[in-house]
């Protein structure tokens, strides 16, 4: 199938960029007089098992020609960067490995590496720090083919996370349901609140993260000593149904009960169909059910309480 010739343009243009703003151009890698495709095999020695391990693991884990590997790896061992040994489990196999010599030559590699990285990076905004590394994570999770598992981890709120809070809520409920600007001033009126009066004693806030990219949040609110809220949660579509939905419900349901809270409450509206059945799934009970009308719609507002 042919390819958009834009699209091309646009690839190469980075690669251009990322080679030269990385130096992976320069004459010696790093510094020293190593070239990429060495530093790539001195890498892959360094992450196989304390044994060794063969020159064709090797090649077929860099995607290089076997031929290539050889010679570059009778390089390496003249150079005291590797030696060849009989494997200790089959006599008759012989297995590469790093000398001590080279585990010297990897340590500065790495030392070498983080500096040209710090001094990358030296360059770019602070602020544009975060975008630039989920921009990098997504290349890499794309280039995989989509194979490998998604990296999910979940944490506390941070500086600039309330506010991507209130632009997606707003966008994505605009998109889905077409409610109004009313509906992001809401939003931003309990993001405010949340930040003014956090209380980490019984509050907590959890941000969803998918290959380092923030992908849905919640966030447990006081309403009195005995009582406290479920708020904010919505996880991107791009996300959802990697279980993140349901674990974020849980993790406020299971702080809610550390806390010492006799009830969680939420309001929310009907028509909200994922997100009721995660609420039904940890307990939640429809108290209340009224008709009203907010944010530019109709709508059947409801309160849903779970006893703890």
């Amino acid at each position: 199938m042919a390819t958009d010739p834009d699209r091309l343009e646009a690839v190469r243009r980075f690669s251009r960029a990322y080679t030269k703003h990385l130096g992976l151009l320069s004459g010696g890698l790093l510094g020293g007089s190593w070239s990429l495709s060495e530093v790539r095999t001195i890498d892959e020695l360094a992450q196989a098992s304390p044994e060794g391990t063969t020159g064709s693991a090797v090649a077929s884990a860099l995607d290089l020609d076997p031929g290539y590997v050889s010679r570059l790896l009778r390089r390496l061992e003249r150079a005291g960067i590797t030696e060849t040994v009989r494997s200790a489990t089959d006599r008759r196999k012989m297995i590469v490995r790093l000398s001590p010599r080279g585990m010297d030559a990897l340590d500065e590699l790495h030392a070498a590496s983080r500096t040209r990285v710090a001094e990358f990076l030296g360059h770019v905004d602070p602020a544009d720090h975060g975008e630039l590394i989920e921009s990098m994570t997504t290349i890499e999770r794309i280039l995989e083919h989509g194979d490998a598992t998604p990296r999910i981890r979940y944490r506390g709120h941070r500086p600039g996370d309330m506010g991507w809070i209130v632009q997606r809520h707003a966008e994505l409920y605009y998109a889905s349901h077409g409610w109004d600007d009313s509906f992001e001033a809401m939003v931003a009126g309990i993001c405010a609140r949340f930040l003014d009066r956090y209380d980490p004693s019984c509050e907590r806030s959890w941000v969803a993260e998918v290959d380092g990219r923030r992908s849905g949040a919640v966030a447990l609110v006081r309403r009195s000593k005995r009582v406290g809220q479920l708020r904010l949660l919505f996880v991107e579509p791009r996300a959802r149904g990697l279980g993140i939905g349901a674990r974020l419900v849980s993790e406020c349901v299971g702080q809610a009960r550390h806390f010492g809270y006799r009830c969680l409450i939420l309001f929310t509206v009907a028509g909200l169909d994922s997100a009721r059945r995660l609420y039904e799934a940890e307990g939640f009970r429809m108290t209340s059910e009224e008709p009203g009308r907010a944010w530019g719609k109709d709508h059947m507002a409801q309160t849903w309480e779970l006893t703890l």
